[in-house]
């Protein structure tokens, strides 16, 4: 009798039981807080590169020739690549002016990059974050 009851006490005994529990689910919270670092920061590092883009084809707009167009568009981005917390020389950046629109593409490297370090352990997202800006010269 004595037996029964002692299997009986221990079978509502719940000491212990929320570390057990949390012990199940530890490792795929924490992959899911990396997994939100590694794309939180992906996305942050690829509006950067928008940015970049968008303002680096606003600023091309005050240029008389696509030279001077490609020149300012290309100035702006070196001086503020670095502002964004972006390695200048990981950034590639191509100017197409034409009579009636300015393109600015920006190619961004983010192989390097130490949040992209975390992207082993997850799914990572593209090493490389391409973006484009189009504004338009003249009438519309």
């Amino acid at each position: 009798m004595r037996r029964c009851s002692s299997l009986l006490s221990f079978n509502r005994d719940r000491r212990g039981v929320a570390a057990i529990e949390f012990a199940m689910v530890a490792p795929l919270l924490i992959l899911m807080m990396l997994g939100i670092v590694v794309y939180g920061g992906w996305f942050w590092m690829a509006h950067s590169v928008q940015s970049l883009a968008s303002e680096g084809a606003r600023a091309a707009i005050a240029g008389l020739d696509p030279a001077e167009r490609e020149t300012l568009a290309r100035d702006f981005i070196g001086a503020q690549v670095e502002d964004l917390g972006l390695q200048a020389d990981r950034a590639s950046v191509e100017v197409e002016s034409t009579a009636s629109i300015i393109r600015v593409n920006v190619v961004y490297d983010a192989r390097d990059h130490p949040l992209m370090a975390l992207a082993a352990i997850v799914p990572s997202p593209p090493p490389t974050i391409r973006r484009t800006a189009i504004v338009r010269l003249g009438g519309y």
